[in-house]
């Protein structure tokens, strides 16, 4: 599913305490490919992700997800969607620490009413390695194990576009490759749409493309030309 953002700008704060996180971004994100959003602290990247999942209004722009306008919708009619056709993983897992490993990655589903195709909830467990951890709570886990529990938890209503937050920041270097090999797979394999918010040279290198932003605009839209290169695109930017 293509993800169109138009023109989108949003302010916090009004008056002379206005603060300006996006001013007219455009970007389009097509069925299949990994995004890596980069850019400086300060610089509109996870105001970006979140006003294209959703989970932020822009202050004008438009925000599209496939055939449906998402910036003009009600808070309940965006919480909805986010249930059935948007996965979202966060640095932070986001986990419930009474709910157990296979309660945390049902729970959209139960959201949102529907029962799990369990064929499809099989397969997602055995791909991120959790078939012996289904009863096991979020604090009986490592950190790169919580992670594969929000990914898959994303993955369970099988969304066309997942969007991520910082989604190895937490994790060492050995994790974040394994977490990041499951992201990408999820693109080769199921022709999804992943977007990642990254400060990570390397996990950028993951991605097909790279969009920079600096002061709430794009500075850079290209494919991903290796981590030795993205470092030195963002340390101009400094």
């Amino acid at each position: 599913m293509t993800v169109r953002i138009d023109q989108l700008s949003r302010t916090y704060g009004s008056g002379s305490r206005a603060v300006t996180a996006l001013a007219g971004v455009s970007a389009e994100f097509s069925p299949g490919t990994f995004t890596a959003v980069m850019g400086p602290s300060g610089s509109g990247k996870s105001t970006l992700l979140q006003c294209a999942a959703g989970l932020d209004r822009p202050s004008s722009g438009r925000v599209r997800i496939g055939d449906l306008e998402i910036s003009a919708m009600s808070e309940r009619r965006r919480t909805e969607l986010r249930r059935t056709r948007i996965g979202f993983v966060f640095q932070a897992f986001n986990l419930i620490g009474a709910l157990t490993v296979e309660e945390n990655i049902l729970l959209p589903l139960r959201l949102a009413g529907t029962d799990p195709d369990p064929l499809w909830l099989a397969h997602i467990i055995e791909r991120v390695g959790l078939t012996d951890r289904l009863r096991h709570r979020p604090a009986q886990l490592s950190g790169g194990q919580q992670q594969r529990v929000a990914i898959a938890r994303a993955l369970a209503t099988r969304p066309e576009v997942i969007f991520c937050d910082e989604p190895t920041g937490a994790l060492d270097s050995t994790t974040a490759a394994e977490v990041l090999t499951l992201l990408r797979a999820v693109v080769d394999e199921h022709g999804q749409t992943v977007v990642m918010v990254t400060h990570d040279p390397v996990a950028a290198s993951y991605a097909d493309r790279v969009v920079v932003l600096a002061d709430g605009r794009i500075v850079h839209d290209a494919p991903q030309p290796g981590s030795l290169r993205i470092a030195e695109q963002l340390a101009a930017l400094r």
